[in-house]
């Protein structure tokens, strides 16, 4: 692979790692030499599964992974959306245990899309956009091996959870009565 895969994070290694997702890896990985700043579209499902989200929810999550956890998988940014690469299986175990977690506060996490078998993701090119490309198509957390980390449902949860924990404010007082008078006493002298 040519050395301007490196440029964007991607290694030769990540390149090929993604590519196998594909029905013709080969021919992926040709493009690619060939036009380095190709995006591509790949199955999910058998190499590794997406779970896209809002960006900002996602960088929470991505906050929470490498902050207080074992840290993410390869990570893209695409279209406003943040694509984070989980281990096959996840994008069909995921919204089941979203639903279920009890303790969570669920309501406050935003729609999490899960792209496992049957469904395709379009990833980033590994030589950095072009500048065709949609605004911001990136990767975050480039691969860099045949074989990264990828983290299951139970991670996404946890992180998730955390995530959505942080990001709302959470009081010792019980809710305002609406109908109360209040009264700023902050300046007082």
């Amino acid at each position: 692979m040519s050395s301007c895969l490196d440029a964007a994070g991607v290694t030769p290694d990540g390149a090929a790692w993604l590519a196998s997702a594909g029905t013709y890896p080969r021919t992926t990985l040709a493009l690619w030499e060939e036009q380095p700043g190709a995006p591509v579209v790949l199955p999910c499902g058998s190499v590794f599964d997406v779970v896209n989200a809002p960006s900002m929810f996602g960088r929470r999550i991505l906050d929470r992974l490498w902050d207080e956890g074992p840290g993410s998988g390869p990570v893209a940014v695409f279209r406003g959306r943040m694509l984070l690469f989980a281990a096959p299986g996840t994008a069909q175990r995921l919204p089941s245990l979203l639903g279920w977690e009890e303790f969570g506060r669920t309501e406050h996490i935003p729609p999490l899309l899960c792209h496992g078998n049957g469904d395709a993701v379009t990833v980033p090119a590994p030589g950095g956009a072009p500048e065709s490309a949609p605004a911001g198509a990136r990767w975050l957390v480039a691969p860099d091996t045949r074989h990264p980390w990828l983290p299951g449902p139970e991670i996404l949860l946890w992180a998730a959870v955390r995530a959505a924990r942080a990001a709302v404010r959470i009081s010792i007082f019980p809710p305002a009565d609406q109908d109360a008078k209040v009264y700023d006493v902050s300046r007082r002298r």
